[in-house]
């Protein structure tokens, strides 16, 4: 896969929603997609995160932490996708081995990153999915 630079994708009238409750992790994740122009919202918990889906449509895509307090990523997602069933959501894990991926994909996931995240694999998912 070819990366192209932060500065080469233009999200404007995007938005994500990053749900991640590590405050290291949203930082940087805020820090490179502004260079992307896309809208970021954040989201610490799988409840919050089916919150904010249900209350805004303007969501175009989500990045998913799959270890999150309360309601995982997992199931986060299963819920997600049955009010907004084609909505994007990239899972990101620490764990990267084939099982976790295939936990990832039966939730519902479209997209897998593993931590620590390489921005630019991420970018370039993310692009694929935005089209």
């Amino acid at each position: 896969m070819i990366f192209k630079s932060v500065q080469n994708y233009k999200w404007i009238n995007k938005t994500v929603l990053v749900v991640e409750d590590d405050t290291a992790t949203i930082y940087f994740l805020k820090e490179i997609l502004a260079h992307t122009g896309i809208t970021v919202l954040t989201a610490e918990t799988g409840e919050s995160a089916l919150n904010i889906c249900k209350k805004n449509k303007n969501i175009d895509i989500v990045l998913m932490d799959m270890n999150l307090p309360g309601i995982d990523g997992y199931e986060a997602t299963k819920q997600i996708k049955k009010i907004r069933r084609k909505l994007p959501v990239i899972a990101q894990t620490a764990y990267a081995l084939a099982e976790d991926l295939e936990k990832c994909i039966n939730s519902g996931c479209d997209g897998y990153v593993a931590k620590p995240i390489n921005i630019f694999e991420l970018l370039a998912k993310m692009d694929i999915l935005l089209v």
